[in-house]
């Protein structure tokens, strides 16, 4: 359990490829959020599946690490393989059986990257994903675990022809005050979108996913400070919407310069490491500490 849900920035990594432990939390100084993933409906896979592997007495040393040093480790939930919706899972159910893992495994809480594409065409994620969330939330208080989102920016659309549910904005406006932040996946939506600093913070490509940018998705009524910029750490990690780390720290600091203070997700450890967050927080919130090599 969290002892208390950390003020942005946020600095988020999922770690997905396969490691016989989290790193150690000396290794990563320049991130504070560290995701397990994945959780699926039908289990725990890869990197949540190898937690659960370990004794109660290794988990709570890693545990004790990373909460000296002001990391939180979560699990992320679902991902682009599992489509609950589609799938015709209960909400509910299995929000309890996400909720009773995370306090199982002693998890300072979880990310909900739900990717059912086909469910907010047709209109029924939306329902889905709040009686998701409304059920996890009661069985992790909010203050004592994190529940994030991950949405791919897209569905921040006021388009009712493309996301007849409302997509994101309508989750938002029923239960964003149970969601700490989201963390927007900028990224794998085509060529020339989200790729340079305008059109990521202000204005998103018109003819493709209109009033999608950081400042605009604010706009539209979504906190500033829960908009997380989520963005591959190389190109491998991601089909389209990479940008250079160094570019991107000089949209960091126009966007702090604007109000803006989130902070930044990536896809994935351990390419998307603390010497990575290091040069994309060089402009806005550096990173002083050195990370220690891993033996």
């Amino acid at each position: 359990m969290s002892d208390d849900i950390p003020s942005p920035p946020h600095w988020f990594s999922y770690s997905d490829q396969w490691m016989s432990a989290p790193p150690d939390a000396s290794t990563i100084p320049c991130i504070n959020v560290f995701a397990l993933c994945f959780l699926l409906t039908k289990g725990a896979w890869d990197n949540a599946q190898q937690w659960t592997t370990f004794t109660d007495a290794q988990r709570q040393q890693i545990k004790t690490a990373y909460n000296n040093a002001g990391i939180k480790l979560i699990v992320s939930a679902f991902g682009d393989t599992d489509i609950p919706t589609t799938n015709k899972v209960d909400p509910v159910k299995c929000a309890q059986t996400f909720a009773d893992w995370v306090k199982q495994y002693d998890l300072d809480g979880i990310d909900v990257d739900y990717e059912d594409l086909g469910a907010f065409q047709n209109g029924t994620a939306e329902k889905w994903l709040i009686d998701f969330t409304t059920e996890l939330r009661n069985n992790l208080p909010k203050g004592q675990y994190i529940v994030t989102h991950a949405p791919l920016a897209p569905w921040f659309m006021d388009n009712k022809t493309a996301y007849p549910g409302g997509g994101y904005l309508y989750i938002d406006q029923q239960i964003g005050d149970m969601i700490d932040w989201y963390n927007v996946q900028f990224y794998n939506q085509g060529d020339d979108v989200y790729q340079d600093c305008n059109n990521l913070l202000f204005e998103s490509t018109p003819l493709k996913f209109p009033k999608t940018s950081v400042f605009e998705i604010n706009a539209a009524g979504v906190p500033l400070s829960k908009i997380v910029i989520g963005k591959p750490a190389t190109k491998q990690d991601a089909t389209t919407g990479y940008m250079d780390p160094t570019v991107l720290a000089g949209c960091l600091e126009t966007a702090k310069g604007k109000g803006w203070d989130a902070g930044v997700m990536t896809w994935q450890y351990p390419r998307g490491d603390s010497a990575w967050f290091k040069t994309v927080r060089a402009q806005s919130w550096p990173c002083e500490c050195e990370e220690e090599p891993e033996e």
